[in-house]
């Protein structure tokens, strides 16, 4: 449905202005009218944000598409103008008065559009589904149903702020040694391949026996030279069959195993998944969503085949009577912590709690592990450098001193 943006005078003569969506131009002046608004201006935005079946992107969506803090700080100022007492419909217009975004200005216009034509908030939001996610969309359907969508905005917005601040202390860990990994690689190419075959020119003038390392050296800055085209070709394809081997059922279950079972980043990854399906599963648990159903939602974001098998086999185990402590526990993956405080929580009836307690757990461990890795990481690069760096410098200076020698 086309997007419009208009201007308009009310019946007290004031201007307005907004963002409506009509399968015509008709059919918005009309239902402007119907809400009391004369339009003076209407004209069709261009690029709406509703979804497509055929999943293509603009480039212009791409680049301006709808960030998880612009979904988090919106989401917080829902819950605050509806707990203020404010109806919803008015909540979201003037929610769509102040996001910058317009992209999302017009998803959010859509909505509102949708909820005033007597649409529930989650079958509006379910309507987008890249930008609100599965978890988003139940979480706010429980919150409608049980007269508490307030209380559960404001949750949502503190688990999205919970999961962007965990990716962002990561990324930071991250950040320098990836860095510096990609400023070594880029001098160590380029003193191969072009300060290198410089210095060796003079020996290859002398024509006298150089040194292995010397001839080594030259063998890999000649071929390095020569075929640097072939070199990145190489790489680019490995990558390029690599993804499109993931992308297999068949590659992505090995890929999967890989990132689980890999030392010392396998756990870390195990640890991750562990904090963000804790904390997803206490949250949707502590807004009325079913044991079920919350489990369902939950396979689909843990981002891992294997995990999210074993959660398909405890939905099973559950449905036969079992409890989610005794079915996990089948799987190899899943922490002895975490399954004895899952096994205390259903005892206890505080499921909701102790998830959260679980959550808060992996999550200082994952901070603590990618901190101690990054800082084991970065002596190991200096070192990889400092060798390569020497192994050039010996190749360099063995012919001198042999030269030094002959002359004397």
């Amino acid at each position: 449905m086309p997007v419009y943006e208009y201007q308009a005078l009310d019946r007290t003569g004031k201007n307005k202005a907004g963002i409506i969506d009509a399968d015509s131009p008709v059919a918005a002046r009309q239902k402007l009218r119907g809400s009391g608004l004369f339009p003076t201006a209407l004209k069709e935005t261009s690029g709406t944000a509703r979804e497509k079946p055929s999943g293509h992107t603009s480039v212009a969506t791409f680049f301006r598409r709808v960030k998880p803090g612009e979904i988090s700080v919106a989401t917080r100022q829902l819950a605050i103008l509806l707990g203020a007492g404010i109806p919803l419909v008015s909540s979201l217009d003037a929610l769509v008065a102040q996001v910058p975004n317009p992209v999302f200005k017009k998803i959010l216009a859509q909505i509102k559009e949708s909820v005033n034509e007597g649409n529930s908030l989650a079958a509006s939001l379910a309507r987008h589904p890249r930008v609100f996610s599965e978890i988003y969309v139940n979480m706010v359907k429980a919150g409608e149903e049980s007269g508490s969508l307030d209380l559960v905005l404001h949750r949502l917005s503190e688990l999205s702020e919970h999961l962007q601040a965990l990716r962002g202390r990561m990324k930071a860990a991250l950040a320098y040694p990836v860095f510096m990994l990609f400023i070594g690689i880029f001098v160590l190419f380029f003193l191969i391949t072009f300060i290198v075959p410089n210095i060796t020119k003079i020996f290859d003038e002398m024509h006298q026996i150089l040194p292995l390392p010397t001839l080594m050296l030259i063998s890999a800055s000649n071929f390095l030279k020569s075929f640097w085209w072939l070199v990145a070709g190489g790489l680019g394809c490995a990558f390029l069959l690599a993804r499109r081997f993931i992308r297999t059922p068949r590659g992505r279950r090995a890929w999967d195993r890989i990132k689980l079972g890999t030392p010392l980043v396998g756990s870390l990854n195990r640890k991750s998944v562990m904090a963000r399906l804790s904390r997803t599963l206490g949250s949707l648990l502590q807004n009325g969503v079913p044991l079920l159903s919350a489990l369902g939602i939950v396979k689909n974001i843990v981002n891992n085949t294997w995990i999210a098998e074993a959660l398909d086999h405890a939905i099973e185990d559950i449905q036969s009577g079992k409890g989610l402590a005794i079915s996990l526990s089948k799987s190899r993956w899943f922490s002895p912590i975490a399954i004895q405080m899952i096994s205390a929580g259903e005892q206890s009836g505080e499921l909701e709690v102790m998830l959260n307690r679980i959550a808060d757990i992996f999550e200082g461990e994952v901070e603590s592990q990618t901190l101690a890795l990054t800082s084991m990481l970065e002596p190991v690069m200096i070192l990889a450098m400092g060798l390569t760096v020497g192994f050039v410098v010996i190749s360099v200076l063995l012919p001198i001193f042999e030269m030094n020698q002959m002359i004397r």
